[in-house]
């Protein structure tokens, strides 16, 4: 019965990978993309300024009191019978400071529990959770700092697990330039109990630096992000790679031709644009180039490693929708509600 579960904590820490080196670390839910409009950005962002709390958990540097008294709550649909989502609060308070609180959380689904015939003793569902708290205030006027720690708790029917990380950003915000930009360490931590005894596993240590720029005069936003940039080797070959024939036309060949050093190179960068026509709508898209050359099947790669989203910004609420692109068997549905507490309030603060 060990050896099969062991199986399954494996399975299921592959499954919950969004575009990382599979097998490295653990916790690798700590990765997803915690929010439609992230989501549909290309799963990083972490540069985007606006009022929305859900890039607090990408970039704590990007908490402003702005944000004051302000919730939202996610949910995603994920592959198979996988749900995570997160829930975020935020409270400023003059002259020390503006706090997040959150948590984040994974169901991976029920799972029989039977003995080595194969007889059913029951059902359990494996689950991992993070709960965080984030402090942000400002250097200068353009340059923000912000810090987020995270305690960790991972149950795999008898398995268990904690841990601790901290994120720690910093971002830079031009307004008169529509410009802005972000550079955050995340997941720097460690297991305070492993799931097996002196087996302690790393967590998905990552830098971020990314930039967004909106066009005065045009409803167009763009952001560039870089990813694992303490890990230059991100490509691998797949156990399947010699199981399709690759036409020599192909959009991966094409990028190929840029060499290894090339391919290596735009594997670490995501793009995301949002069309703005309106302060209180946005259209948005995402390309992830890594998550398309890993999870795309080369004769029929359609819109893997692409993302689309939309949201509507109302007076008290925000509603917004993402739709991630990661296999040609599922996609992922990102849905975000937004409350703005104090707008039931007639003296608010902001």
């Amino acid at each position: 019965m060990k050896r099969i579960l062991s199986i399954i904590i494996s399975t299921l820490t592959i499954v919950s990978l969004s575009a990382q080196t599979g097998g490295d670390n653990t916790y690798e839910f700590l990765t997803l993309p915690n929010s439609s409009r992230i989501a549909a950005l290309g799963g990083y962002n972490v540069s985007h300024h606006d009022n929305d709390i859900n890039f607090v958990l990408s970039n704590p540097g990007l908490l402003r009191n702005e944000m004051h008294n302000r919730m939202s709550i996610n949910y995603i649909n994920y592959l198979s019978d996988i749900n995570f989502g997160y829930v975020s609060y935020a409270y400023d308070l003059k002259d020390i400071g503006t706090f997040a609180a959150g948590i984040q959380y994974i169901n991976y689904g029920n799972f029989l529990h039977t003995d080595e015939t194969g007889e059913i003793l029951g059902q359990f569902v494996p689950s991992e959770y993070s709960f965080n708290i984030a402090y942000a205030n400002n250097i200068t006027p353009k340059i923000h700092y912000g810090v987020n720690l995270k305690t960790i708790y991972s149950s795999f029917y008898t398995h268990f697990s904690a841990g601790l990380a901290i994120d720690a950003g910093l971002a830079y915000v031009d307004t008169a330039h529509l410009l802005s930009a972000g550079l955050v360490v995340k997941n720097l931590g460690f297991q305070l109990k492993p799931y097996t005894p002196n087996n302690r596993e790393p967590l998905p240590l990552d830098v971020q630096i990314g930039v967004t720029k909106k066009l005065r005069h045009a409803p167009f936003r763009f952001s560039l992000t870089a990813i694992d940039l303490l890990n230059w080797n991100l490509k691998y070959t797949s156990v399947f790679s010699n199981t399709y024939q690759i036409d020599e036309n192909t959009e991966e060949n094409f990028f190929n031709k840029l060499g290894n050093i090339g391919d290596e190179f735009i594997r670490h960068f995501v793009v995301g644009a949002e069309i703005v026509p309106h302060p209180n709508f946005y259209i948005a898209l995402g390309y992830n180039y890594r998550r398309r050359t890993e999870l795309a099947i080369q004769t029929m790669p359609k819109l893997v490693g692409m993302s689309i989203g939309f949201g509507l910004h109302l007076s008290k609420f925000n509603i917004s929708y993402g739709l991630a692109s990661y296999h040609l068997a599922g996609s992922s549905n990102h849905f975000t509600l937004g409350i703005n507490l104090n707008s039931f309030y007639k003296n608010t603060k902001n």
